[in-house]
């Protein structure tokens, strides 16, 4: 049975063509620099290839593939303010919404994919409105010392929200390739771009390396693929911690696994994994599942759902399918779905 466009899929079907509809209005900057495997000297590209989705597999998606519920808009209580600080040998992980997530390691705080926007959209009035606040006021967040960007997309790079963090925390912001001259324009005082297998030190004896990603990058029509998108791993005394970014699942988990060796924790993505057309660039739960192994991750968070409408899958479909295949197995990973605002002390690697 073929599904009508209704009103709803048709607003998705814009948000998913956005790309292709925002033109050069809305385009991001372009990276500038020798070629290398992954870079040509115009675009980036994967490890692997990954075709591009045209809006015509967009409508057909909509058409033919079921789309999950998603409920209003639902004020709930704010999560209780992390602390200031973690010792030495500690680490600490909190879930605030979407894949913005704060890792508290060694005395350092690291905010991830930072969005408190009510949108992720180039315009404050179009686009998802999120369905729940996040679950640490910003007021609430600790000092923030370094802020890791994977990519430009608007759910990933909500400029309001960086520029909120400038003003409140003046932290050290780290981006892809292609970047910084976005955030160097808006006026940020400390942006420093890696490209992928680079490291920068954070702290002394703390480096953040940028890795390898399975995704794309763009603002508008006319920069696809110009800015490089990038996961990041941060050195922790009790072990590596991996932040994946938005990602496929792909042979970057390998090679980081052979690279770092056994991560203490992985952040993984698990939404906007329906339709099947977007699974080269976005893990479902399965896949996310999969890296974890493959990672050798002793814990493993999801994050990248249950905060806006990006995709088909609905609300709460990707966390429910990752506990009923965490059930499955006959020993159970330790992979948490965290609560928004919930945060966990992680143990060391052993």
């Amino acid at each position: 049975m073929r599904h009508v466009l209704t009103t709803k899929r048709l607003r998705l079907f814009l948000l998913l063509c956005a790309p292709w509809l925002g033109g050069c209005l809305f385009a991001g900057t372009r990276h500038q620099g020798p070629v290398t495997d992954h870079f040509d000297g115009e675009q980036f590209e994967n490890l692997v290839p990954v075709r591009r989705l045209t809006p015509s597999d967009v409508l057909d998606a909509l058409r033919t593939e079921p789309r999950g519920v998603w409920r209003e808009y639902e004020e709930h209580p704010p999560g209780k303010p992390p602390p200031e600080r973690v010792g030495p040998g500690q680490l600490r992980v909190t879930f605030i919404n979407h894949a913005t997530v704060l890792l508290q390691a060694d005395g350092l705080n690291v905010l991830t994919d930072p969005i408190y926007s009510d949108r992720p959209s180039p315009l404050s009035f179009v686009g998802p409105r999120r369905v729940r606040p996040p679950g640490i006021r910003f007021e609430d967040l600790p000092p923030i010392d370094v802020v890791v960007v994977s990519h430009n997309h608007y759910d990933h790079m909500d400029l309001p929200t960086l520029r909120r963090l400038e003003a409140a925390h003046q932290p050290r912001f780290i981006v892809g390739l292609g970047n910084r001259a976005l955030l160097d324009g808006e006026g940020f005082g400390r942006v420093e771009e890696l490209d992928w297998w680079q490291s920068t030190e954070v702290a002394p004896g703390q480096t953040v390396t940028a890795v390898p990603a399975q995704h794309r990058s763009n603002r508008g029509l006319t920069d696809v693929s110009a800015a490089l998108w990038a996961g990041y791993v941060l050195s922790t005394s009790g072990g590596p911690v991996l932040f994946a970014g938005d990602t496929g699942f792909g042979p970057q988990f390998a090679m980081m696994a052979e690279r770092f060796g056994p991560m203490r924790l992985s952040v993984l993505p698990i939404g906007a994994y329906r339709p099947k057309a977007f699974r080269p660039v976005h893990m479902g739960p399965r896949e996310a599942l999969q890296a974890h192994k493959v990672l050798r991750s002793a814990t493993s968070v999801a994050m990248h759902y249950g905060t806006f409408e990006l995709a088909l899958d609905g609300q709460d479909e990707a966390k429910y399918l990752l506990l009923r295949l965490l059930a499955r197995e006959k020993e159970r990973p330790r992979f948490w779905a965290l609560g928004f605002g919930e945060g966990r002390d992680v143990p060391p690697l052993d």
